[in-house]
């Protein structure tokens, strides 16, 4: 039997900043083949800082609740603050996690890090363009 922190079980039953985005200026997935976990991570910037993220994710109560807790720690932040969010800052922000479900919090950290990557490459190219 698997036992969660009520934070967890907060954030799976009434996750946050769950929604698409079709109109986010970066998106970065994440995925974990060896349990099926998949997660999109959307993001709005302005003035260098994540105004607005949301997610997709599809997976366990573990997966839905590291994602929605790396969207509320990521949002407002500066891009280089996001990028310093690390795996260990989610697990403690959620109150733990289950020894076997600690690889979730990586989904979160990686598509995070993925997306604000693909928002350098774009802002980048559009410069070369200018």
């Amino acid at each position: 039997m698997i036992i969660y922190s009520e934070k967890v079980i907060e954030h799976f039953m009434c996750p946050q900043n769950a929604y698409s985005m079709p109109d986010a200026d970066a998106e970065g997935s994440s995925g974990d083949p060896a349990c099926g976990d998949a997660l999109t991570v959307y993001i709005r910037v302005k003035d260098n800082c994540i105004k607005e993220i949301s997610y997709l994710v599809f997976g366990c109560c573990a997966s839905i609740a590291t994602s929605s807790m790396t969207s509320v720690l990521a949002k407002g932040k500066s891009l280089d603050d996001a990028l310093k969010i690390t795996e260990e800052d989610i697990i403690e922000a959620l109150d733990g996690l289950p020894e076997n479900k600690v690889h979730c919090s990586n989904l979160g950290v990686s598509a995070l890090h993925k997306a604000i990557n693909n928002y350098y490459e774009k802002t980048s190219r559009m410069e070369e363009h200018l």
